[in-house]
C-alpha cells in the first residue's frame, strides 16, 4: 500500500489535518468521512482496498478530532464540518481534476456526508453511507434531557465491544490515544439534534447513486432509525446491504471483506465498469 501523506489545511474553526493515500493514475477519488470521537487513521485498511481498486483516497480529521485543532469532540455546527470536508474535496479535485468523486461516510460521518450531498451533490458520482446517523437517532435528545434534569451529561463513552465482533478492534480502539474516550459534550449534542432535523428537511439527493451498509446488531446507531433517514435522503432508491450479526463498524467487522466488496462493486456499477 502506498504511504499516506498528511496535509494541514485552514478550517472554519482552526486548522484541520487531512490524510491522502495517493494513486499515480486514479480512475476516481474517494473522500472518507469518519465518525464521532475517532480519526481518519482508523480507515487505513479501507484506504488500501480502495487504492488497489484504483482510487486516490482523501479524508480529514474533523475539528476537535484526531490531529485537527479544537476542543476535543466539540462541534458547535455541523455546517462548518461540511465546509471543512469540502475544502478537502477541493484539494482532491485540484490533484485529480478529471476523475469522479465518491463520498463515503460512517456513523456521524454519514450525517456529515448526507448534508454534504444535499449541499454539493452535483459534484459527486456516488454516496456510500455506513451505519449513518440520520433519521431517528434518539441518543442526543435523551442525553440532553438527562442534562436538563440533572445538570450534567451522563458519562457514557462509546463501548469498544459495540464496534465489532472482532475483539482486536475494540482493544485497538480502547488503546488509541487519538480516540476520545470521555463523555459527549453539550454543544455537540445540540448540533446533532439540529443537523438531524436539517437533513430531514433538506430533501433527497435526486439521481445520486446511494449505497447504504448497516449491521443488524448495531446498538449504537440502530438499523430501524437509520432506515427512515436513508429512505428520505435517497427518495427510496438506495441500494442497501444489511449484514446479519454485524455491529456498528462494518468496515472493521469480522466480515469486513464483504463490506469492502459491496463498496467496490457499487463503484464499478456507478462508473460503468
Amino acid at each position: 500500500m502506498t504511504d499516506a501523506r498528511e496535509h494541514v489545511l485552514p478550517g472554519t474553526r482552526g486548522t484541520i489535518t487531512a490524510r491522502e493515500w495517493p494513486h499515480p493514475r486514479p480512475r476516481y477519488t474517494a473522500l472518507v468521512v469518519h465518525g464521532y470521537g475517532e480519526h481518519i487513521g482508523r480507515y487505513a485498511e479501507m484506504a488500501g482496498v480502495l487504492t488497489e481498486h484504483g482510487a486516490a483516497v482523501f479524508g480529514p480529521d474533523h475539528m476537535g478530532h484526531g490531529r485537527s485543532a479544537g476542543e476535543r469532540v466539540v462541534i458547535e455546527d455541523f455546517e462548518d464540518v461540511v465546509t471543512d470536508v469540502h475544502a478537502v474535496a477541493e484539494r482532491a479535485r485540484s490533484a485529480h481534476p478529471d476523475v469522479p468523486m465518491v463520498l463515503i461516510g460512517h456513523s456521524m460521518g454519514g450525517l456529515i456526508a448526507a448534508r454534504y450531498a444535499q449541499r454539493h451533490g452535483s459534484a459527486l458520482a456516488a454516496l456510500v453511507l455506513s451505519g449513518p446517523v440520520i433519521g431517528a437517532w434518539e441518543t442526543p435528545a435523551r442525553l440532553l434531557a438527562h442534562d436538563a434534569a440533572h445538570g450534567e451529561v451522563p458519562r457514557i463513552p462509546v463501548s469498544p465491544a459495540a464496534l465489532s465482533r472482532d475483539p482486536a478492534v475494540g482493544a485497538a480502539y480502547a488503546a488509541d490515544p487519538l480516540v476520545w474516550h470521555g463523555p459527549m459534550k453539550r454543544p455537540t449534542l445540540r448540533a446533532f439534534v439540529r443537523t438531524l432535523e436539517d437533513v430531514a428537511r433538506g430533501g433527497d439527493v435526486g439521481r445520486l447513486p446511494l449505497l447504504w451498509l448497516h449491521g443488524d446488531d448495531d446498538r449504537l446507531v440502530p438499523l430501524a432509525g437509520s432506515r427512515t433517514g436513508v429512505e428520505r435522503l435517497s427518495g427510496g432508491a438506495a441500494t442497501e446491504r444489511i449484514f446479519p450479526g454485524a455491529r456498528h463498524e462494518v468496515f472493521h467487522e469480522t466480515n469486513k471483506a464483504e463490506a469492502f466488496a459491496e463498496v467496490t462493486a457499487f463503484v464499478d456499477r456507478v462508473l460503468g465498469e
